[in-house]
């Protein structure tokens, strides 16, 4: 089935606000006596906020009745972050505009609430692009779970057949593939040379580097 939509992860894909997560996940871990090392956090990158305080909550012993206050601490600091510090990553101009001279329909698929979709898709200036967007935030099951990649492709009118992805962690990618979507992914040079991106349609180091070679290969 010919490809005639692309789907978007956000965070670590069209803005380096990784290290802005981070960071407020640490401070807000700080106030409960816990630290969270960088190998930890990586582990749970693509998760929701929920679930990542759940896992380490649990794993801390932090008591769980902290945890939806501890959750709106985090967005609300990470806002403040990628708005003061994050930065736009090369070659979202380029791609979206590679896509919508194909007049492909253009969405985004997100483990991250409404807030940040609003806050990034301002900062990129890619909103008169969008067909339309999806969050996990209020899904039973964020990513590796494919329901915000269904959910984005049922607001497209699209079939998942129909949609190429491109994503940076691994929860993101297999949420993609178990949509039955190609997955491009594009993980952070830190862990690029892992065994485990073999799982996606292709891996790149930028999204400048997606060119018209790659989108006949993944169109056949």
């Amino acid at each position: 089935m010919p490809l005639n939509s692309v789907i978007f992860d956000i965070d670590g894909l069209l803005i380096d606000s990784e290290p802005q997560w981070q960071k407020a996940a640490e401070e807000v871990f700080r106030l409960y006596g816990a630290q969270i090392t960088t190998e930890q956090y990586n582990t749970s990158v693509g998760l929701r906020t929920k679930e990542f305080i759940h896992w380490w909550f649990s794993y801390f012993k932090i008591p769980l009745t902290e945890a939806e206050k501890a959750e709106q601490k985090i967005v609300s600091l990470v806002l403040e972050k990628i708005e003061a510090n994050a930065s736009i990553l090369p070659g979202v101009a380029y791609v979206f505009d590679f896509f919508a001279r194909k007049n492909f329909k253009i969405g985004l698929a997100t483990s991250s609430p409404q807030s940040v979709i609003d806050l990034v898709t301002k900062m990129a200036g890619i909103e008169p692009y969008l067909t339309a967007t999806a969050s996990a935030e209020h899904l039973p099951f964020g990513k590796p779970h494919p329901q915000v990649y269904l959910n984005c492709a049922e607001k497209m009118n699209s079939s998942p057949l129909e949609c190429i992805c491109f994503e940076d962690s691994f929860n993101g990618l297999i949420a993609a593939k178990a949509a039955r979507m190609k997955c491009v992914v594009i993980p952070h040079n830190a862990v690029s040379k892992e065994n485990k991106w073999g799982a996606a349609d292709l891996k790149l180091s930028s999204l400048q580097n997606f060119g018209e070679l790659h989108f006949n290969l993944m169109n056949e």
